[in-house]
């Protein structure tokens, strides 16, 4: 979890040939150093699965990039002085009657371009024309042509129009009567235009889906690929080896399976970076751990699983099992026999409730057997849920051989660590972290994955030597780790995410 959260089936194996009886798998076993290293990884996060805040410049070629997908709006009428509003959530009438804004007052955008869109609401449906009349509904459950606006801006960007399919504009007529019948084509801003709304945004989505859609497939083609060739270069595997590391974690998202022409918006080209780095990891005696980190459908609703407006979908279905299944087939089949691989990920931090258990098993079988498929001696790792207890996949992954859960720890992202000082984040990694670990390490269980971590923190004016001490304190407690560890991430214009960075300017020794 990291930073501030259509599908084309790949049916390439049959579902029911991906499945494997618990009671026919091996236990797991240790690792040990006669035939295997202990890792000393790096995420190569924001390369070949974008996300925004690690390298922000990828987006300012977008025009109005502040309206992406999923970027979330709040509507409030300059006449009314009151929010506009999906009665209920969804599946009814617009109102403009909330004197304070929350989630049904909230609207996520689906792009078409730069200045047309869908607006989602709260309980997923999108606002469009009524069928019989002018009103404003959120009632479809798939947007079309009568679901599509347009949002005209002013100056400072401060105000919208908002134009509806029929050519009029929306309108706040009363507090209970929100209508797309405002005829009058100019405006002069002002508070007695009832088709004028300010405009608030309130969360935004900066991933894979963003920008390409942002830029249209055609145009986002040459930026990615140019940034797929420059942003990790061969350079980088000679740098990460000779620092002392011995292997990269490198995401991966779904549409990789059908590059060079994936469904879009996404963009072809990964794949040959993919296929790069194996080549350059073997030349340098690094391992290589691929990680599908954005499953189709998403499986947490984050930009760095490239969902569209953060509704989570993935696991819903066998057919969207089926096709992730499918993906990992592909990398598998792809990678088998080079000798750089060492694990592939199932799937990165599905997110609980909305990723059940019992979905997530079903599709962890059906992964591990389509990797065993292609090879007895990659690890198969499997991700435990976010916001669910770290034990609940113990006892099912302690059935298949040469598992291993990973396991995400971050000093971030929690109301705990707002206040912590500099010496009580490096105690919680001493007690807390190192119990949590101990939680799930048992005797013939899978190998324990500390697949994310970070030197950064919710600590404000710390000394270097603060940065030193917090990094040195992980590195020993996530060092115990049976399977091992991998830094979040290698590059990062947020230095002490970067361990290139945290490496070269001394705050990370790993010799």
């Amino acid at each position: 979890m990291r930073g501030n959260s259509l599908l084309q089936c790949l049916f390439l194996v049959p579902f029911c040939s991906c499945l494997v009886s618990l009671s026919c798998a091996r236990p797991a076993r240790l690792l040990s150093s006669s035939n295997s290293l202990h890792v000393k990884a790096v995420n190569l996060g924001g390369w070949l699965v974008t996300e925004g805040w690690i390298k922000p410049s990828l987006f300012d070629g977008i025009v109005n990039k502040d309206l992406l997908d999923g970027t979330q709006i709040q509507l409030k009428s300059v006449t009314q002085q009151m929010y506009l509003a999906a009665e209920s959530g969804g599946g009814t009438i617009l109102v403009a009657n909330r004197t304070s804004a929350s989630g049904w007052e909230t609207f996520k955008l689906w792009r078409i371009d730069e200045s047309r869109f869908n607006f989602r609401v709260f309980d997923w449906q999108f606002v469009g024309l009524s069928s019989d009349g002018n009103q404003i509904v959120a009632t479809a459950t798939s947007p079309s042509t009568s679901e599509t606006f347009q949002i005209i801006r002013n100056s400072d960007k401060s105000r919208v129009r908002i134009r509806a399919p029929n050519g009029s504009f929306i309108q706040a007529k009363t507090a209970v009567s929100v209508t797309a019948d405002y005829t009058e084509e100019s405006t002069s801003w002002g508070d007695n235009d009832p088709s004028v709304f300010e405009i608030k945004s309130v969360g935004q989505l900066q991933g894979e889906f963003q920008i390409t859609n942002g830029y249209g497939t055609e145009a986002a083609t040459p930026i990615l690929r140019n940034h797929w060739s420059t942003y990790i270069v061969e350079d980088d595997f000679r740098s990460i080896a000779s620092s002392g590391l011995n292997a990269v974690r490198i995401p991966v998202g779904w549409w990789i399976a059908s590059d060079p022409n994936p469904p879009k918006p996404f963009v072809g080209g990964s794949l040959q970076a993919l296929d790069n780095a194996f080549t350059w990891a073997e030349k340098y005696n690094l391992k290589v751990i691929v990680d599908l980190h954005a499953a189709p459908g998403s499986q947490n609703g984050f930009e760095h699983s490239a969902s569209r407006d953060g509704k989570q979908e993935w696991g819903t279905t066998d057919e969207n099992i089926k096709q992730t299944v499918n993906v990992i087939d592909f990398l598998s089949s792809r990678y088998a026999k080079r000798r750089g691989l060492l694990a592939i990920e199932l799937i990165n931090e599905p997110l609980a409730p909305g990723a059940t258990l019992d979905s997530l098993k079903k599709y962890y079988q059906a992964g591990y057997n389509a990797v065993r498929k292609h090879t007895p001696n990659a690890y198969v790792i499997m991700s435990n849920r976010l916001s669910a207890q770290s034990t609940e996949l113990l006892q099912f992954a302690s059935g298949f051989q040469k598992s291993v859960l990973d396991v995400h720890y971050y000093n971030l992202f929690s109301s705990v660590f707002t206040s912590m000082t500099v010496q009580e984040n490096i105690d919680y990694i001493n007690n807390n972290r190192s119990t949590d670990l101990s939680t799930v390490s048992v005797a013939n269980g899978p190998l324990v994955f500390v697949g994310e971590w970070t030197a950064e923190w919710d600590v404000n004016g710390a000394a270097k030597e603060d940065y030193q001490r917090f990094a040195q304190a992980q590195l020993d407690v996530y060092g115990r780790a049976t399977f091992g560890w991998a830094y979040w991430t290698w590059q990062n214009v947020n230095n002490h995410w970067s361990m290139k960075y945290m490496i070269e300017n001394g705050y990370i020794s790993l010799k």
